[in-house]
């Protein structure tokens, strides 16, 4: 069998597996034992599928996930993140369209301190989109910024897909995790301006709801007590990691300790919501575990059936251009992101994009980076984002799906315009790790 009837036998089935709606875990787990048999030796192509489950749930590499899930859980089952609202709420006021750039700012902090992009999403459209939709808020004004700073979350650390990445990826996790702040915030920045003029321009979008402002110490009081702690603690990870003090791993594991210390210092860390915290860890790391475990099995049948020695040779011998081959990468993932979830895209298009970055020479953290974002935008293109559907959870019946989609377009654009601007600017991802890390 040639190594392209391979590649569409193997996909073919994975596709198919996947639109019967076995969950992406299964269906390469299924995939990965039908090509172990055909590809690998029969029962010792099984052997090594046995082997590489073991060795991917038992990588050192991947311990900072549950950590980074814990922190997220933790704070949200705790009520901390409606305090730093609240702070928020006292800080920001007399700016046009407040209620969502509150709801950008809070998610932006949120990020930094959770690994769950949907969490972060459930938790401001549950929040705070009522209260938007009661003051009078256009659909669009109120659903478009909460589902666009979830997808940010990817890219702010602590973020489990972005350690999925780098694990998978061979690339940097403490690297990877870093390059993300400035995209990251650049990005959230944009939200913020587009909001404020968006707001200014037609003030029927966001009505302006006056009341009494807090000044002095009690306007500032929130944000010391309620939000200062949760950056302190985004700083001690990436401190940590920068500074060689810790690993990855140890970096998480000091966020997550100091993240229920602050729950103990509010008194809210009870029996019941450390419960739910780690009970929602265990089931998020679990799942995510093993899907890793199909992916490492994945790879390796494709490079013994030749099919990505195949694909990789043809694209070299083609002679392109790197920009020409990167924007076909980059292309291809922006095009996945519309129909599969994130980590399949990963599954799927790793194994043959690292041989070609490596070959081209294209920077690891930066190549990372723009992967990053172009999850983070699956996320919010239609027709299967994972975020549309998170906030039509959440937002009333009213609502449709084609306000939501609406509403995430003019998000969509400027993510693609972060996009381009890390790619023709590298050092928007490699600066920050050039300084901390190297």
């Amino acid at each position: 069998m040639h190594w392209w009837q391979t590649l569409v036998f193997l996909f073919g089935l994975l596709s198919l597996l996947l639109l019967l709606g076995l969950p992406a875990a299964f269906a390469f787990l299924a995939v990965n034992l039908i090509g172990a048999l055909m590809y690998m030796g029969g029962e010792a192509g099984l052997m090594q599928v046995v082997r590489n489950g073991l060795g991917a749930v038992t990588n050192f590499s991947l311990t900072p996930i549950p950590f980074f899930v814990l922190m997220g859980e933790v704070l949200f089952h705790t009520g901390i993140a409606m305090k730093a609202i609240d702070a928020f709420d006292h800080l920001i006021w007399r700016v046009p369209g407040r209620l969502a750039v509150i709801a950008v700012v809070a998610g932006t902090v949120f990020s930094a301190i959770s690994g769950s992009t949907v969490a972060t999403t459930a938790l401001l459209g549950s929040l705070l989109l009522p209260e938007m939709l009661r003051r009078g808020y256009h659909p669009g004004m109120a659903t478009g910024p909460i589902m666009a700073i979830g997808g940010v979350d990817m890219l702010i650390p602590p973020s489990a897909l972005t350690v999925l990445l780098g694990s998978l990826a061979g690339i940097s996790i403490s690297g990877l995790l870093v390059a993300g702040v400035v995209p990251g915030i650049l990005l959230a920045a944009m939200f913020v301006a587009y909001i404020v003029l968006r707001a200014s321009l037609d003030p029927k979008l966001a009505p302006r709801f006056e009341h009494a402002p807090v000044r002095g110490w009690a306007r500032w009081k929130p944000l010391v007590v309620h939000v200062t702690p949760l950056v302190l603690i985004f700083i001690a990870v990436i401190a940590a990691m920068s500074a060689g003090w810790a690993t990855p791993t140890e970096s998480a594991a000091l966020g997550a300790l100091a993240t229920m210390i602050v729950a103990l210092a509010y008194r809210a860390l009870t029996l019941r919501s450390l419960t739910r915290s780690l009970l929602g860890t265990a089931a998020i790391s679990g799942v995510i575990l093993f899907i890793i475990v199909g992916a490492t099995t994945f790879a390796q049948v494709l490079s013994f059936s030749g099919a990505t020695d195949g694909l990789v040779g043809l694209v070299r011998d083609a002679a392109l251009q790197p920009w020409v081959v990167l924007l076909g990468m980059l292309a291809i993932l922006l095009l996945l992101g519309c129909f599969v979830d994130q980590v399949s895209m990963m599954l799927v298009t790793l194994p043959f994009y690292m041989p070609l970055v490596h070959y081209y020479a294209f920077e690891p953290l930066w190549f990372g980076v723009m992967y990053l974002i172009c999850m983070q935008l699956g996320l919010l293109t239609p027709p299967f984002g994972m975020l549309l559907f998170t906030m039509r959870g959440v937002a009333p019946k009213h609502i449709t799906m084609a306000q939501i989609f609406r509403a995430v377009t003019p998000y969509v654009l400027m993510g693609l315009l972060m996009l381009a601007l890390v790619m023709l600017v590298p050092g928007l991802a490699t600066w920050l790790p050039d300084l901390l890390l190297r």
